[in-house]
């Protein structure tokens, strides 16, 4: 199921619902993507300047996608 997911604080819903699913804590699921654990506990939160690159590292480690697709062409 695709969800489109427009804010900070929706991302952040999404990564704690897939680290609970797969049974990890936060420190477990910060360690195997490489960030600290206060990164992922505001990442979580939803904190708005969280870095794309870290947030792109936590949901390959929890095996999520994420597509962007550009708008229709005029």
């Amino acid at each position: 199921m695709s969800k489109r997911v427009l804010t900070p604080a929706e991302i952040g819903d999404v990564i704690r619902t897939a680290r609970k699913a797969a049974g990890l804590r936060q420190y477990e699921l910060a360690g195997a993507a490489g960030v600290g654990l206060r990164f992922l506990v505001e990442l979580e939160r939803g904190k708005p300047t969280a870095q794309l690159g870290k947030t792109l590292q936590v949901l390959q480690a929890l095996g999520c996608t994420l597509d962007i697709v550009p708008p229709p062409e005029a």
